[in-house]
C-alpha cells in the first residue's frame, strides 16, 4: 500500500482535522486582537500539523507490513491463503480475516460436495453401462444363434432385452432429473389401485415367467402426490422384488391407514435383506450381498424411490428377514403442505 493510498484512507479524519482548525481559528480570531491571534493560530497550526502529520505517517508505517504481506499473499496465488493471512493489527481487519476463513471454508466445503457427487455419478454412469451392456449383448447372441429358432421365440426374447433396456434408461433419466425436481411435479389425488395395475402389467412377463402371485387389496384408495414420480417410485419397488425373488413365490400390495398416515404396503417372499445391509439399503450405490452374490446391480432403485418420496414430502421404510421375506411400506402423512423444496 502506498502512502497515497493510506491518505485517501485517511480522509474522513483529514477532513475533520481541516473543519476543526478552521472552527478553532474563528474562535481565536473573534475573542482575540488580531496581532495576537495572528500568532496564536501559526503555532496552533504549526503544532496541529505536526501532530497530524506525526499521526498520519506512523499509521501509515504501523499498517504497511500488514497491507504488504497481505498484497504478497494475493500475488503468490497460494492455495490454502487463509491458514497463512498476516495477523491483523485491528478488530476490523480481525472480523475480515474471520470472514474470509469462513466464506474459504464454505465454499471448500461446496467443493468437496462437488467433487463426491461428480465421482457418485461417474460411478452410477460406469456401473450403468455395464448393466445396459449385457441386454445388449445378449440381443447380439440371439441374433447370431437365430438358426433353428421361431421368429415367435427370438420376438418374445429381443423383447424382454428391450424391456431390460428400457428400464435402464429411465432411471438413468430419472437419476439425472432428481436435482430440478421442483420444476417438474404436479400434485394431485392419485388413484393407487390404477398406479398398481399398470406397473403389475408393465411388469406382466416377469409374473408370468417365473410364476410370481400377486395379491392386491380390493376397493379405491387415493393419495396426494404426483402420478408420474409415484409409479416410478413403486415401479423400482416392484423391479427390485422381482428381482430378488424366487419362483413361485407371493407378491401382495395392502392399503392401511390411521389418523396420521396411509400406508401402501408392498411384501414379497423373496430372498430377503441380511440384518447388517438393512440399514444401507436407501445410500446411492448400495448393493449389498444380494446385489454382489444374486445378480448385477447399480445400487439405484432403492435410493432413488427414497429420494424422490421425500421430495414428494412422502417416506419410505423397509423390513425384511433373511430366505424369508421384504416389507417395503410407502408412508403417504395427512397433515402436510405441498411447498417442497431442494
Amino acid at each position: 500500500m502506498s502512502f497515497i493510498q493510506h491518505l485517501k484512507d485517511k480522509r474522513f479524519f483529514l477532513i475533520l482535522y481541516v473543519i476543526l482548525l478552521l472552527f478553532v481559528s474563528l474562535i481565536m480570531i473573534v475573542n482575540d486582537d488580531w496581532q495576537l491571534a495572528s500568532q496564536n493560530l501559526l503555532y496552533t497550526h504549526i503544532f496541529c500539523f505536526f501532530f497530524a502529520s506525526l499521526y498520519v505517517i506512523i499509521g501509515y508505517y504501523y499498517r504497511r507490513s500488514f497491507y504488504f504481506k497481505l498484497k504478497d499473499l494475493i500475488d503468490s496465488k497460494q492455495e490454502d491463503f487463509p491458514v497463512a493471512m498476516p495477523e491483523p493489527q485491528s478488530y476490523e481487519q480481525a472480523l475480515y480475516i474471520q470472514l474470509i476463513q469462513k466464506v474459504h471454508a464454505n465454499h471448500a466445503e461446496q467443493l468437496q460436495k462437488l467433487v463426491l457427487e461428480k465421482r457418485d455419478h461417474q460411478d452410477f454412469i460406469m456401473s450403468w453401462i455395464h448393466e445396459v451392456k449385457l441386454p445388449i449383448a445378449a440381443s447380439h447372441l440371439l441374433m447370431e444363434n437365430s438358426e433353428g429358432k421361431t421368429t415367435d421365440f427370438l420376438v418374445d426374447k429381443l423383447e424382454d432385452e428391450l424391456t431390460k433396456i428400457d428400464n435402464y434408461v429411465e432411471q438413468a433419466l430419472y437419476y439425472s432429473r432428481i436435482d430440478s425436481f421442483s420444476k417438474d411435479y404436479f400434485i394431485t389425488d392419485v388413484s393407487l389401485q390404477n398406479m398398481v395395475k399398470n406397473s403389475v402389467k408393465k411388469n406382466a412377463k416377469y409374473f408370468i415367467n417365473k410364476r410370481i402371485r400377486f395379491h392386491m387389496d380390493e376397493g379405491e384408495h387415493f393419495v396426494q402426490s404426483d402420478s408420474k414420480w409415484l409409479a416410478f417410485i413403486f415401479n423400482q419397488i416392484i423391479t427390485n422384488a422381482l428381482k430378488y425373488i424366487n419362483e413361485g413365490g407371493d407378491i401382495s400390495v395392502v392399503m392401511e391407514e390411521d389418523c396420521k398416515e396411509k400406508r401402501l404396503i408392498i411384501h414379497d417372499t423373496g430372498i430377503g435383506i441380511k440384518q447388517e445391509d438393512l440399514y444401507r439399503v436407501f445410500e446411492r450405490g448400495f448393493t449389498g450381498t444380494n446385489g454382489r452374490t444374486h445378480t448385477k446391480s447399480t445400487g439405484m432403485g432403492l435410493y432413488l424411490a427414497k429420494q424422490l418420496a421425500l421430495k414428494l414430502g412422502h417416506d419410505i421404510s423397509i423390513q425384511s428377514q433373511e430366505d424369508m421375506y421384504t416389507k417395503v411400506i410407502i408412508h403417504f402423512p395427512k397433515m402436510r403442505n405441498h411447498y417442497y423444496f431442494n
